[in-house]
């Protein structure tokens, strides 16, 4: 099996995706959604990183960070928010899938895939695709019509900042093959 390196570099931003366990629909609830988001904000007290953009979908996650100057350590960050969503998402749901023994012996539950996706963001029209891919992706997979009716994104807050305007999107369903990468 080839070997996957990853890029390190402090004081950068990554796009990240992150996807349940066999494309489980698991984060369908706003507790559910909100517990993420709580595991994330308690990483981030302990280990900063600024969240540029992000988007929960039923099965995956797409996050855009910006790390600090004097760390590059995202892997750490996102180990410790599945492990720390795993245990508390654990204790909520009576999970029907077994844990086989390759899981088990990793001390794995059934929530996650092993491994996430990362790209480094290498300049401003880089940047600006991963943010609108990360807003677009519920219209790309059919959950809404209009990327202003996904509630689990930070698109809102993106349009009172004024980096949208609130009808974004729409004009780009023709244009779908345009944010088809990082899945």
């Amino acid at each position: 099996m080839p070997e996957y390196r990853r890029i390190y570099q402090p004081g950068r931003t990554y796009f990240f995706t992150l996807v349940t366990y066999k494309r489980q629909e698991i984060f369908t609830t706003q507790e559910i959604r909100t517990l993420f988001i709580s595991c994330v904000q308690y990483v981030r007290q302990y280990h900063p990183f600024t969240i540029e953009a992000y988007c929960i979908l039923p099965d995956h996650i797409h996050m855009l960070w910006h790390l600090p100057e004097d760390d590059s350590d995202y892997s750490m960050r996102i180990g410790q928010i599945k492990r720390r969503f795993s245990q508390q998402y654990a204790g909520k749901i009576d999970n029907p899938i077994p844990i086989s023994k390759s899981r088990r012996k990793r001390r794995e539950l059934t929530i996650w895939q092993r491994r996430f996706w990362e790209h480094l963001i290498r300049d401003e029209d880089d940047l600006h695709r991963h943010i609108d891919y990360i807003h677009y992706n519920p219209v790309k997979h059919g959950w809404v019509t209009r990327v202003g009716d996904w509630e689990a994104s930070s698109y809102q807050d993106h349009v009172r900042q004024g980096s949208y305007d609130p009808e974004w999107g729409d004009e780009c369903a023709a244009d779908e093959n345009r944010y088809n990468f990082g899945e």
